[in-house]
């Protein structure tokens, strides 16, 4: 089930305002053309920020994720028309043969449960012609990301047009293993609401997430940095064999 930040429809109208800059995208859009991809697959594309990156470009995008209220702010952005969205994930896809799929930011991550992942990437799989590239990231574990999330160094007041100051911190929760879970508390000047939103992420090993990669059928062409966090994530592209 997607987080509330998603899918409660008064989080999901201020995601993109309080995260305006999404240079991190830059990269994807870079290889999106890197590997001449016509059609694209962008699997959670939340609030259809990177899907309409692309398509603003002409390219053929499918945008799915399972938040409904993100897709509503995603249909609602000028030139959405242009692309197709789903509600839905990558294991509910129609027929499709793309050149490329992506999981941008953290939706690699957002997938914990193993079964899911591997039908995840099974998914996209299918959804990819021969030949055609599945991208995503996933923040290297040994680098403690989470040692950082917490109230002192999160928080912050936003003044949003038409919705007033919000302040927003993060707090770690706990961390099991692989799994890290954290709460972002969001609240509303205008009216005193206060909204939490309860995230885990799943912090796969390099090797790990190769070899789940090998056994789904994939060849892992490379491994690249993540240029918005260089030395903390790992940039996977893979490969449906011709």
């Amino acid at each position: 089930m997607p987080n509330e930040c998603f899918r409660h429809p008064r989080l999901a109208a201020i995601y993109d305002p309080l995260d305006p800059d999404r240079g991190d995208l830059t990269a994807y859009v870079d290889m999106a053309t890197e590997f001449g991809a016509h059609r694209v697959l962008d699997i959670g594309c939340g609030t259809g920020v990177f899907a309409l990156l692309l398509a603003h470009r002409g390219i053929d995008v499918v945008g799915v994720d399972p938040a409904l209220a993100s897709l509503d702010v995603a249909r609602a952005k000028p030139g959405a028309e242009r692309v197709r969205w789903i509600h839905g994930d990558a294991t509910t896809l129609p027929p499709l043969q793309v050149d490329l799929a992506t999981m941008t930011a953290n939706a690699a991550q957002e997938i914990t449960d193993p079964h899911a992942w591997q039908r995840t990437l099974s998914g996209a799989y299918a959804a990819l012609r021969p030949g055609g590239h599945l991208i995503f990231e996933t923040r290297d574990p040994s680098k403690r990301a989470w040692e950082q999330w917490n109230r002192d160094s999160s928080y912050r007041v936003t003044e949003l047009p038409g919705v007033g100051a919000v302040e927003s911190w993060v707090e770690l929760t706990g961390v099991n293993g692989p799994l890290v879970t954290f709460r972002w508390t969001f609240v509303f000047a205008s009216d005193g609401e206060a909204l939490t939103s309860d995230s885990t992420l799943r912090f796969r090993e390099r090797d790990e997430t190769e070899a789940e990669l090998l056994s789904q059928g994939y060849e892992v062409r490379e491994i690249r940095d993540a240029p918005d966090r260089p030395g903390r994530e790992f940039v996977f592209v893979a490969r449906r064999p011709t």
